[in-house]
């Protein structure tokens, strides 16, 4: 079952149309991914499903509803939530403050402190950091709040926008190992990203965009596989 459909969607900058048409859909319990060049159009659509850019036309199902017309905040409140490019933690807060943010549109607040608890799980570095000023943390450890922020309001589906950007080696390894464990605990993740060869390795299915539209889809085993994507996202030859 489809827990985002995404139908013919269209986003313009000015004259200039960064999405021109492009459908895809997220199942529950899915990782999905959409992969392409730096340009293509990638983050743009991922605002316009996270309500944060305005499509010019076309239609956004979240979990059996229209969002098209929703707000942003109302979108996170339906159990959407994004990790954003570039991280976007508050650097002068403290690593507990940020957390505890992220849960601002929950309503149990007396399930704070449990869902803090798993956080702390899932991210040990950041329980033994929790009072320190989030922007002296490693861009892999800010990262990692970033993504355990989002997770704070107990979302259905994490939209995560070029997660491994920046980082080492060694924490983009750490990062999409904790986007696997997040998906296996029962969260649906849509993922963006310019690190085709990681992404198409962890996806169940996957999109290619290039200039705004759509041009290949299928498993990630089956792009990972292809010629063509090989060549041109992975850097192989033929």
């Amino acid at each position: 079952m489809a827990l985002l459909n995404v139908e013919n969607l269209q986003v313009s900058y000015g004259l200039i149309k960064a999405i021109k048409g492009i459908s895809f859909h997220v199942d529950e319990g899915e990782i999905v991914a959409l992969i392409g060049t730096n340009g293509a159009g990638k983050t743009t659509a991922m605002h316009a499903v996270a309500k944060l850019l305005t499509p010019d036309s076309g239609k956004i199902e979240f979990a059996g509803t229209d969002v098209t017309k929703y707000p942003a905040h109302k979108i996170v409140r339906l159990g959407m939530s994004q990790v954003p490019e570039g991280r976007r933690i508050f650097q002068e807060l403290k690593v507990k403050d940020n957390l505890l943010l992220g849960a601002f549109s929950r309503k149990d607040k007396a399930e704070f402190s449990g869902t803090l608890e798993e956080m702390y799980s899932l991210f040990p570095i950041l329980k033994e950091r929790e009072n320190q000023i989030a922007g002296t943390l490693s861009g892999g450890e800010q990262q990692m709040l970033a993504v355990a922020r989002a997770m704070m309001s107990h979302p259905k589906l994490l939209l995560l926008d070029e997660p491994s950007m920046g980082l080492s080696p060694l924490y983009v390894g750490q990062i999409f190992g904790m986007i696997k464990k997040i998906n296996e605990s029962g969260v649906t993740v849509f993922l963006v990203e310019q690190n085709a060869k990681q992404a198409l390795s962890l996806a169940d299915r996957a999109y290619v965009l290039e200039t705004g539209n759509v041009i290949l889809e299928g498993t990630g085993k089956e792009l990972l596989d292809d010629k063509n994507v090989r060549k041109a996202y992975l850097g192989e030859g033929e």
